[in-house]
């Protein structure tokens, strides 16, 4: 079983705070995908991460996500890509302490967009780290852009572009709320196309700053990756709750919303 696993920018990092780090959330993600990992041998992963703190600041205040055409924008071009990569390092360093075998891949190195949307991504080396028994990890970066010379990358447009190819069971993506909730605050059990318009309206952003668009760019992103892949069931959590990545991966998805594309 293949499962994409997003550890949300707003769970390892404080979004409000410039280049901050939730260690002790991350050291206990890193434990429970580890637990996950030793009770089902049979399990693969790829493991990504939003920029949080770290590229997101960078990106607003260069205005990267408009697009990217003087030398001051390509200069704050690199500007988040280093800042994204900075906190790449702490996620692996964390992941490898808890004893996963995981392997960096910048999506930046080989990515091409069209207007944001990723239209190539050098796949190979990542489904030849899955052959052999690693954890691919990739990371909300920007990217060279057909359209608009640089754009932002999100984990979860990268996401998008592997998943036709790599045919994940399951995508889960872990924030800081329980699901996506109605507006009475109630978590949403099931989202598919027959009831979008229905909760549409409940649907916000992100507390911090996002320069991806928060759950409602989320949401709808999904549902139509999901629209695409009718066996793929993906999965909103709170990843602040200790254990529930675990019972995530062992196949339990009732404290979650699912979202399906049928």
């Amino acid at each position: 079983m293949l499962v994409f696993v997003k550890l949300g920018g707003s769970l390892i990092t404080d979004k409000r705070v410039h280049r901050s780090v939730r260690h002790e959330a991350l050291q206990r993600i890193s434990g429970e995908i580890a637990r996950a990992s030793a009770d089902n041998p049979e399990l693969k992963l790829i493991v990504g991460h939003g920029s949080g703190s770290f590229g997101h600041f960078a990106a607003n205040t260069h205005q990267t996500a408009k697009g990217v055409h003087s030398p001051k924008e390509w200069r704050g071009f690199a500007e988040v890509a280093f800042e994204a990569a900075e906190l790449d390092q702490i996620v692996i360093a964390s992941l490898r302490s808890a004893g996963l075998p995981v392997m960096a891949f910048q999506p930046s190195a080989s990515a091409k967009s069209h207007a944001g949307k990723v239209v190539w991504m050098d796949t190979r080396p990542i489904q030849l780290a899955l052959e052999n028994g690693l954890i691919p990890l990739v990371y909300g970066d920007v990217g060279f852009d057909e359209i608009q010379g640089g754009a932002i990358l999100s984990t979860e447009a990268i996401f998008f572009y592997l998943a036709p190819l790599l045919r994940p069971d399951h995508i889960i993506l872990l924030g800081e709320v329980d699901g996506v909730l109605d507006a009475g605050g109630r978590v949403i059990p099931n989202i598919t196309p027959a009831n979008l318009l229905e909760i549409e309206a409940a649907l916000g952003g992100s507390s911090g700053i996002d320069v991806t668009g928060g759950m409602e760019t989320k949401v709808k992103d999904m549902l139509a990756l999901a629209a695409i892949l009718p066996s793929l069931a993906i999965h909103i959590a709170n990843g602040s709750r200790p254990g529930l990545l675990a019972k995530l991966l062992s196949g339990s998805f009732s404290d979650a919303t699912t979202l399906r594309g049928d």
